[in-house]
């Protein structure tokens, strides 16, 4: 076990580390900054693994700062509080999401939107605004700003809603931000992974008939008999897309591989919406005529704000909603990140931290 090379701060902390680009993890020691007036610290019970964790610890985006602690879905509970703090005291069941900090004053911050903050801090490889890094939930502690920490609502099991602070706010904002959580729509989703999975599960609860596209004919007795999906369709099979053409009002993508958008287009309705949430490594390939003829929009979204997190939150926990989960130890981490990269996960795996993360 090695110690961070950085700034020493008062909290001593203890996590797993990827050092290189093999991203193979570790166990690492690093600090965290004292609880500030504004402050919470928060002991981690749980930190899903998002897809981001995987390409961070390979750098695969080329902006990894080594070494980095992943993990931004965070879920714990309150040990300490500023003395400014109101929002929550000690005992509180919280979660913290992909972003710890923002500018707090852009049009975007002002109106509830930190996650399009031109100057965002995220929950790790970002840096800090003492200018140290910060370090992720594969750890045993947190320090966070109040205004950017969640309520985990009771009933809520603490495990299961991990994944919801970055799976479940990325597609919950757009269903609600481009009018695709009204009552009697039809919501089409492609890919059936940690992303759209729980598209699913909210586009139901909201009201709306689903149906699952997806490449793997094999997957469409979990999207019907598990999961609720109304329909299921191969996206590789001509004939079932033809018989749905023009039938969906919005469309959640949720693929990050590279993939047609052309034969989603036409399964839109006039003034039908295609909401890109995943990140293909590639540009795709966009036919304008479609758009044009059929008034149709293809746009992006980006997980969603603090407000809209605990909003989030507060439905699923109405409404039951929570992600399937592998539950693992830390020990299992490189495992899980193999796994992940072959897709061998149904469908989010998350980290007992607090079981298992030891010194």
């Amino acid at each position: 076990m090695t110690r961070g090379e950085e700034t020493e701060h008062s909290k001593k902390a203890l996590g797993w580390a990827a050092r290189d680009t093999s991203g193979i993890f570790s166990a690492f020691q690093f600090t965290r900054r004292g609880n500030g007036d504004d402050d919470v610290t928060i002991k981690i019970f749980y930190c899903g693994i998002c897809h981001s964790d995987l390409h961070t610890a390979k750098n695969d985006w080329g902006i990894t700062t080594y070494p980095v602690v992943t993990g931004h879905e965070i879920v714990g509970e309150v040990t300490e509080v500023g003395r400014n703090v109101t929002k929550f005291t000690v005992g509180d069941k919280v979660g913290v999401g992909c972003i710890v900090s923002s500018c707090r004053s852009c049009d975007s911050c002002k109106q509830d939107a930190e996650n399009y903050c031109p100057k965002p801090i995220f929950t790790y490889n970002s840096p800090d605004t003492d200018g140290t890094r910060t370090q992720g939930g594969y750890s045993n502690i947190i320090v966070v700003n109040e205004h950017f920490v969640v309520r985990v609502p009771e009933g809520l099991p603490l495990d299961a809603a991990a994944p919801l602070l970055c799976a479940g706010i990325t597609v919950y904002s757009p269903l609600k931000y481009f009018g695709l959580s009204e009552p009697g729509l039809h919501i089409g989703v492609v890919g059936l992974g940690g992303l759209g999975h729980v598209t699913v599960k909210f586009a139901k609860a909201f009201g709306a008939k689903v149906t699952v596209i997806s490449t793997s004919p094999a997957k469409k007795q979990e999207a019907i008999e598990r999961l609720g999906a109304d329909a299921f369709l191969v996206s590789r099979d001509p004939e079932q897309l033809q018989g749905a053409m023009g039938t969906m009002d919005g469309i959640i993508d949720t693929v990050s591989a590279v993939h047609p958008l052309m034969p989603l287009l036409d399964l839109l309705k006039s003034d039908g919406k295609i909401i890109m949430v995943g990140a293909p490594e590639k540009p795709l390939e966009l036919p304008v005529l479609p758009l044009l003829i059929g008034r149709k929009t293809v746009a992006g979204s980006c997980i969603g704000g603090i407000k809209e997190t605990q909003e989030m939150l507060d439905f699923a926990a109405k409404h039951n909603i929570t992600a399937d989960i592998e539950v693992i130890s830390i020990d299992y981490l490189n495992t899980a990140m193999e796994r992940l990269f072959k897709t061998d996960v149904r469908y989010r795996f998350v980290i007992d931290i607090a079981n298992t993360l030891k010194a």
